[in-house]
């Protein structure tokens, strides 16, 4: 990060409110391309993009030298099912059906690589066709459960990824997808999770996407205040069922090529099809600059939660405990795990900015590694984001019925802690 982007996100950044909804300023329908690696930068990303929270599409280019794009595709741009046969065929594979809905997604079932590859050549010697339905390989994990294989590096302009870098600190989890599917396949009408960013690499295909920007899906809720299952339904029409559809602005359309990037913004609803068989590599990811947005859509979850087991508030001693419970099972996360996602990342800024990374412990850790290439100056940001979202997670009222003291360090310590090391890097 340069000094004019670190400026821009000091000005647009000044307080905890100020970015954590939406998009500003998206010109209607108009989404840029960007053409060469060595004309853009990080910060040109980071001030045109991610503060702004703008859609973007990078071309071929940036994916020319993955490992995927090599061998996981043949000379006439088709899945190279032979390669992916032989490297992967045995592993067990989540695959949906898009064919089915199922409390609005589709059923998934877990299966050999081989056997879904086999029904993949069918399906397409069947004209596109099968019984078994139109199945699509989602959220697979390859590169945790293959992580000796060249697939891809992480783009530079998606480093700042604190939802990863918790996740791998804690070693139980990632948000790093593959995703494989004939054409036809597609994936329902959804914003990501946490309300996160996303990018999606096309290593073989053509997708389209449908994207509506923040609080736009509000017009597409029907009488019941539920969001579609697909937004390309002719019922949508029907204004006794969604009586403010007719109000919403067109969705942003995006056709993805091979080789091409495209970034989601947080909390961007979206749609997407498979126009030809495709295969694509998704990361889901957290930073400084969606990390309020992040902090907003838990505390609306955990409203639905409140909201649902009302009736039993007094009649319940550990009510508050019980949503918690609840709120973390069908999210993944709560409100002290968010207290301990923001303090890891915290500490990991201090470290950078106290040198302390050595070589050795960057080899060990990628993650960190990342977040000490980014710079002193995004460093800080990080570190005046966490605060601004801490201080907010430290006054709400939830968050205090869950004995905060008892956390180590306590959030009033952290916050001192942090507050010190601002304050001593910009001295």
């Amino acid at each position: 990060m340069d000094r004019a982007a670190f400026a821009c996100s000091t000005a647009f950044f000044h307080d905890y409110s100020s970015a954590s909804h939406g998009a500003v300023g998206l010109p209607q329908g108009h989404v840029d391309y960007i053409e060469k690696v060595e004309s853009f930068s990080y910060s040109d990303f980071f001030r045109d993009y991610l503060i702004p929270n703008h859609p973007c599409v990078f071309s071929a280019k940036f994916t020319e030298g993955w490992g995927s794009r090599r061998n996981w595709v043949t000379q006439d741009g088709k899945p190279n099912f032979d390669y992916l046969l032989q490297n992967f065929g045995k592993a067990v594979v989540p695959v949906a059906n898009c064919d089915v809905k199922e409390y609005n997604s589709n059923p998934k079932e877990q299966i050999l690589l081989k056997e879904y590859i086999s029904y993949w050549k069918e399906h397409i010697k069947k004209n596109y066709h099968s019984p078994r339905g139109c199945l699509y390989l989602k959220d697979w994990h390859l590169c945790r459960a293959f992580p000796e294989h060249d697939v891809y590096t992480t783009p530079l302009y998606f480093t700042s990824d604190w939802l990863n870098e918790y996740w791998d600190a804690i070693g139980m989890d990632d948000y790093r997808f593959v995703y494989m599917g004939p054409k036809g396949s597609w994936t329902p009408f959804h914003a990501d999770v946490f309300r996160s960013y996303s990018w999606s690499a096309n290593i073989c295909g053509k997708k389209k996407w449908l994207l509506y920007a923040p609080r736009q899906e509000e017009y597409l809720r029907d009488r019941h205040g539920n969001l579609p299952f697909d937004i390309t339904a002719p019922n949508l029409q029907d204004s006794s069922v969604y009586p403010r559809y007719a109000q919403s602005c067109p969705p942003v359309e995006i056709i993805q090529e091979a080789g091409e990037i495209v970034f989601i913004p947080s909390g961007w609803h979206h749609q997407v099809y498979n126009l030809e068989d495709t295969i694509s590599i998704n990361h889901n990811w957290v930073n400084g600059c969606n990390v309020a947005i992040m902090w907003s859509f838990l505390q609306d979850e955990l409203v639905a939660v409140q909201r649902e087991i009302s009736e039993w508030r007094d009649t319940m001693d550990d009510w508050h405990l019980q949503c918690q419970v609840i709120m973390k099972s069908c999210t993944g996360i709560d409100y002290r795990e968010f207290y301990n996602f923001l303090k890891v990342i915290s500490e990991n800024r201090i470290s950078v900015l106290n040198h302390v990374l050595d070589e050795e412990a960057s080899a060990k850790d990628t993650n960190r590694a990342a977040v000490s290439a980014l710079g002193m100056l995004h460093a800080v940001f990080d570190l005046k984001r966490t605060v601004q979202v801490l201080t907010s997670l430290n006054a709400n009222e939830d968050f205090k019925k869950l004995n905060p003291k008892s956390l180590c360090p306590t959030p009033e310590a952290l916050l001192h802690r942090l507050k010190a090391a601002i304050d001593t890097a910009l001295l």
